[in-house]
């Protein structure tokens, strides 16, 4: 079998010779020569210069910064009543549980009470071992007595020295001794020239009568001869002794007159006297001082002994037993640390709250005195409350903040750490509110990343070419103490620099590194 074998088709027997073919040759091959090289050539230089330029800002120093986005939130007006929104919350004393302090230091003997027993004002709650109290007080009461006895001693001492300058009749006495025994050297002293003359005519007697005994010695016996002459030698004595005597009786009156002089000087002034009676009232505030000093200490001995006895300082009910029989409390001891006092923690059933976690984007809704429903599985009718105040304490992980809410008239079933539900209730709003409802976009920021210069306020944010841009912003009255409203000057979309703002400049590359959580 044979295969016919077909002609081939030269595709150049086809073309069509046109005129001026042959002078347009050269021409229509440059001209894609042209088109191929230029054009791609111009592309490509155009791809080199943004390359240069993308890579030369990739290179150029970037501050590392994290931002923050803006926190869009509702904000309604709407009739009073109307629920807003819920939020879970636990119930706790208002303000704080209240700590029962032991003020005495020592170890707890018994406790008396139990978790949720009512206690009364001035009830005790615990008792503290007291037999080092006890011996204290005791002390303290025999050092009182030996003092009230030291004092009584003194009172007596003042009384003595008080009577002796006010009848110094010691003083009296030996004046009246001193002058007496003057007036006696003085009669003396006068009667001494009498003494004389009465000497001398004994003397002249007894001369004569020896004389003449002596002269008759034949016819008279010889002891009256010496009798004689003893007489007249006694005599001779005598005279010479009152001669001698003169002088001496006058210094002695001149002695016992300065005597009596000085005795009427002290009798007058009382200087000894006076100094011994201020002497003894010292010694008397002294012992009053003492006294009271002991009777300070036998008090305070006894108000350790009380205190042994740890009592409620109000009514309501215990909350937790902190201290157990056998632990050591430290009483109001300097060193002592803050629960180191604490036996039972106690609260007033009449003074609750809620401690509601409210989501970040509810709390421009937050107003302080706002009417708030808690429902709760202990109570079968809805409880009223009221907000207190947004606290500052944001969660991280939930993105919430802490609004306490007061309970108005709390029931006896509900107790503290108990699980409700609070519902946020409108508040009171205006007469031309009341119809309407009203929905408009808040904008919050935290506070701490608003600049304030020259009364202006500033934010830095990150542009769309992620560069620094301090953008002037308005601040509106809605917020926390952590959130501020911003009126103007921000969107939705803008990214405000958290940190890494230090010493920037507007027109600064950024290198954005992270995003910070509205709820730090």
């Amino acid at each position: 079998m044979t295969t016919a074998t077909r002609p081939q088709l030269d595709l150049r027997e086809l073309a069509l010779d046109r005129p001026g073919n042959s002078t347009a040759g050269p021409k229509a091959r440059r001209k894609p020569l042209l088109t191929r090289y230029l054009i791609p050539g111009g592309i490509l230089l155009g791809f080199v210069a943004l390359l240069s330029v993308a890579i030369s800002e990739q290179l150029m120093p970037r501050h590392e910064v994290t931002v923050i986005p803006v926190l869009t939130s509702r904000a309604e007006v709407q009739q009073q009543g109307t629920p807003l929104f819920q939020a879970a919350g636990w119930v706790e004393p208002r303000p704080t549980p209240i700590n029962v302090a032991a003020l005495a230091q020592g170890v707890v003997e018994e406790l008396l009470v139990v978790e949720g027993q009512s206690v009364n004002k001035g009830e005790p709650v615990a008792r503290l071992i007291d037999i080092d109290a006890q011996l204290a007080l005791r002390q303290a009461q025999t050092i009182l007595q030996l003092r009230k006895a030291e004092l009584e001693s003194a009172k007596a001492d003042f009384k003595a020295a008080e009577l002796r300058v006010k009848y110094p009749v010691h003083l009296e006495a030996t004046l009246a001794d001193a002058e007496s025994s003057l007036a006696q050297t003085r009669t003396t002293l006068a009667k001494l020239p009498h003494l004389i003359k009465s000497a001398e005519a004994r003397l002249l007697y007894t001369k004569q009568n020896y004389e003449g005994k002596q002269a008759a010695e034949e016819a008279v016996a010889g002891r009256l001869i010496q009798q004689a002459r003893a007489e007249y030698s006694d005599a001779e004595s005598q005279l010479t002794e009152l001669n001698q005597r003169g002088p001496y009786l006058q210094k002695e009156v001149a002695t016992l007159e300065k005597k009596v002089a000085a005795l009427s000087s002290q009798l007058e002034l009382l200087i000894e006297e006076s100094q011994q009676l201020n002497d003894a009232r010292a010694k008397q505030h002294y012992a009053e001082t003492r006294v009271v000093e002991a009777e300070l200490a036998v008090e305070k001995a006894q108000l350790n002994l009380d205190r042994t006895t740890v009592r409620s300082p109000f009514t309501g009910l215990v909350l937790n037993l902190v201290a157990s029989p056998g632990s050591r409390v430290m009483g109001m001891e300097s060193s002592a640390g803050q629960s180191s006092s604490t036996v039972v923690t106690m609260y007033d059933p009449a003074k609750l709250q809620v401690r509601a976690d409210v989501r970040l984007e509810d709390v421009p809704l937050v107003q302080p005195g706002q009417p708030v429903e808690i429902q709760t599985a202990s109570s079968k009718n809805p409880i009223k409350g009221r907000v207190l105040l947004p606290t500052s304490t944001a969660n991280i992980q939930k993105n919430t903040l802490e609004v306490k809410v007061a309970i108005d008239d709390p029931p006896t079933t509900i107790r503290p750490e108990m699980l409700v539900t609070a519902t946020f209730l409108a508040p009171p709003v205006p007469e031309s509110q009341r119809e309407d409802v009203q929905e408009t976009e808040r904008l919050l920021i935290p506070r701490d990343l608003i600049i304030t210069s020259e009364g202006e306020t500033s934010v830095w944010i990150v542009t769309a070419d992620r560069t620094a841009e301090l953008q002037p912003i308005t601040l509106g009255k809605a917020g926390t103490e952590e959130f501020v409203e911003v009126v103007s000057g921000l969107n939705p979309t803008s990214k405000v620099i958290a940190t890494g703002q230090q010493r920037m400049k507007p027109g600064a590359a950024l290198e954005v590194v992270g995003e910070a959580s509205l709820g730090n």
